[in-house]
């Protein structure tokens, strides 16, 4: 059985990753329209591991390899080259549950309105293991409905890629920015202009977290989500006062991340000029807490938290 979708795996120095993230795509309980992949310049062999993987691959697949031009205009090359009614891409990182495709073409078939469908994902570590998920995580957008993805993004909170399904038609009104180093929040905000996003609580796709992916850069990343919230503010209707107070609350949050990664002096420079985003009393002296505990005792909750985190999650299969 075949769906309707033209799957993209932009590839990129992703070695160790790359065949598990393939297997999740030629192992879903449907098969994709095409499986694009576009080797983004890597040096570490990954070319290599794909086209010894295609070769065996049961649908229309194609590799592409050129130079590095970066995520966002490998995404645009992509949707340029695409056909079929859906879109998704898949880092070469990340993973898919085998009936992923399946019940993303389900979800958008049943919401005629939805630019594109998202829901729950896994977290997983550079070893696979699991250490938590999209429906237990404070710091996430994924445990709401479509219906609130506009106060979500005001918030910055964005779905995760790897859980997205895009309509095809809808993303050929609007296109990657290709001078921004965060490919998705921005390509949010022009799609949610054009109709609802559509959630299934489902876990059906893994994230992983890792010492090269770029959501570890936590300063670039805010700051890549604030400069796309300037220029997207039309989206959210609001007068500049009200802006500013929802982004002051956004680089608390910000802050408060980083502090939980230990960039205490990144956290310090923002908290000074953004303790007011602070929900409460309570969560401020939190963060103030935390900036007075030891780098050493940090580390040392973080490892035992994801310890705890890993047990609890042993013996579910992904």
């Amino acid at each position: 059985m075949t769906s309707e979708v033209f799957v993209v795996l932009p590839s990129y120095n992703h070695a160790p990753y790359i065949e598990k993230c393939l297997s999740s795509i030629i192992g879903q309980t449907i098969h994709p329209k095409k499986l694009l992949v576009i080797d983004d310049g890597s040096t570490d062999g990954s070319p290599g591991i794909v086209e010894k993987m295609l070769a065996d691959c049961p649908f229309n697949s194609e590799l592409i390899v050129r130079e590095n031009r970066g995520l966002c205009a490998t995404l645009n090359q992509a949707l340029s080259l695409s056909e079929g009614k859906f879109f998704a891409y898949l880092g070469s990182d990340d993973f898919w549950l085998p009936g992923f495709i399946q019940a993303r073409e389900k979800l958008l078939e049943n919401n005629e309105n939805a630019v594109l469908g998202y829901g729950h994902a896994y977290f997983v570590d550079a070893n696979g293991d699991i250490f938590d998920s999209t429906t237990e995580s404070n710091q996430d957008g994924t445990n709401h409905p479509y219906s609130i993805a506009r106060l979500l993004l005001l918030n910055g909170i964005a779905p995760i890629s790897s859980t997205v399904f895009y309509r095809r038609s809808s993303l050929e009104n609007v296109s990657w920015n290709e001078k921004s180093l965060l490919e998705d929040y921005e390509i949010y905000l022009k799609l949610l202009t054009l109709g609802d996003f559509a959630f299934d609580p489902t876990i059906l796709s893994a994230w992983r977290l890792h010492g090269k992916n770029a959501s570890k850069n936590l300063i670039m990343m805010h700051d890549e989500v604030l400069k796309a919230h300037d220029r997207g503010s039309k989206v959210f209707d609001l007068g500049e006062a009200e802006l500013r107070k929802v982004q002051t609350k956004i680089r608390f949050r910000q802050a408060q991340e980083m502090l939980q990664q230990g960039e205490k002096k990144a956290a310090i420079r923002l908290l000074r000029t953004n303790w007011r985003g602070a929900d409460s009393l309570l969560q401020a002296g939190k963060s103030l807490i935390h900036l007075a505990s030891p780098k050493v005792l940090q580390a040392w909750y973080k490892k035992k938290k994801r310890a705890n985190q890993i047990k609890n999650y042993r013996g579910t299969v992904i």
